[in-house]
């Protein structure tokens, strides 16, 4: 009985000894600031990390479909009220999950949207294994970054210092025409979320309710990914949790999407044009709420210099995109 407790013992020190060597090898492997020369992935959307402490209104999470349908940009010039898209593309709600909670902790927005598309998203049970053990031990998110170690990943502390411009909205004007079809017929099916992804939204509520926030769950344009039974899952799932959920595919009136103009990849996304609808809708909507309207005393003078000057570049940006397509479209009209 001794030799199988003693066995049991140095068992249990062995694990205790190993996870500490994992805990003290993650603080050196994490990157130490947000850049991507630093070894950050996803720097656009971790550019939240980089933001003023409690500087935003809204966050938003979600796959592509979050960075190519809602620009912070249109928002803030319509209406002044400042956020930031956490989206990456094919998002999984493990990591839609790990976004919020790391930005939650730098931010106290008013809302938290939601883009459903990642809620019918497939996961392996090996990648929430994998992801379990990267929320805890970043070496195994990190451990290619042995090849560039410096000094001061040893001593240094982590200190965010950089932002996405556009705040981590993607700019696109490119145009491929959608093929105009009826694909919100309406049905009595419902598609299925599954138990794993219900999970992970149960676990985004929780987070959202320990920090004052209102989730708020909107189902973006798109053609190629969304459907009427799709549309009935994710409404019965906001009426079991008690969630806002708007499907902007079943307001045309409202969201006036052109499908012949407003998509970059023939309906999967939005290009700006589409994204800029979008836009003015959810910044009408946070109006609306009536909660944001001291939103601008938040920012200091520099934080809204800052905000009016990116709208400056993105506006600069779409002017030289429009002359580069203008002077190709006469290159090839003189070709011809």
């Amino acid at each position: 009985m001794k030799r199988y407790l003693k066995t049991a013992l140095r068992f249990i020190l062995f694990c205790v000894i190993f996870m500490v060597i994992l805990m003290l090898l993650s603080k050196v492997f994490v990157p130490k600031d947000n850049q991507k020369s630093a070894g950050m992935e996803a720097v656009q959307s971790n550019g939240i990390l980089g933001e003023p402490d409690n500087t935003m209104d809204y966050l938003v999470v979600g796959d592509s479909e979050t960075y190519s349908s809602i620009t912070p940009m249109e928002i803030w010039r319509q209406y002044g009220y400042a956020g930031y898209v956490c989206g990456t593309g094919g998002q999984h709600l493990y990591d839609t999950e790990r976004f919020l909670a790391q930005a939650l902790k730098k931010q106290s927005p008013k809302y938290v949207i939601l883009e459903t598309n990642a809620l019918y998203r497939k996961i392996a049970y090996e990648k929430i294994l994998k992801s379990q053990l990267e929320k805890y031990f970043q070496i195994f998110r990190y451990h290619d970054r042995w090849k560039s170690l410096m000094l001061n990943d040893f001593t240094g502390s982590v200190n965010y210092t950089w932002t996405n411009d556009y705040k981590g909205y993607r700019y696109e004007n490119k145009v491929a025409t959608a093929a105009l079809k009826d694909y919100m017929k309406q049905t009595d099916q419902k598609a299925k979320i599954s138990a794993i992804n219900q999970y992970y939204v149960e676990q985004m509520i929780k987070l959202c309710r320990k920090n004052n926030v209102e989730l708020i769950l909107i189902s973006t344009p798109s053609i190629k990914n969304w459907n009427y039974a799709k549309h009935n899952g994710i409404q019965a799932l906001a009426d079991q949790y008690g969630l806002e959920y708007y499907d902007l595919n079943l307001m045309p009136d409202q969201v006036k999407i052109d499908w012949k103009k407003d998509t970059r990849d023939k309906g999967d996304h939005l290009n700006h044009t589409g994204a800029v609808q979008v836009s003015d809708w959810l910044g009408a909507f946070f109006h609306s709420k009536n909660t944001l309207t001291a939103v601008r005393r938040r920012h200091t003078v520099d934080g809204m210099m800052h905000w009016e000057d990116m709208i400056s570049k993105l506006l600069m940006e779409q002017h030289m995109r429009y002359l580069m397509a203008r002077n190709n479209r006469r290159g090839r009209l003189f070709a011809g």
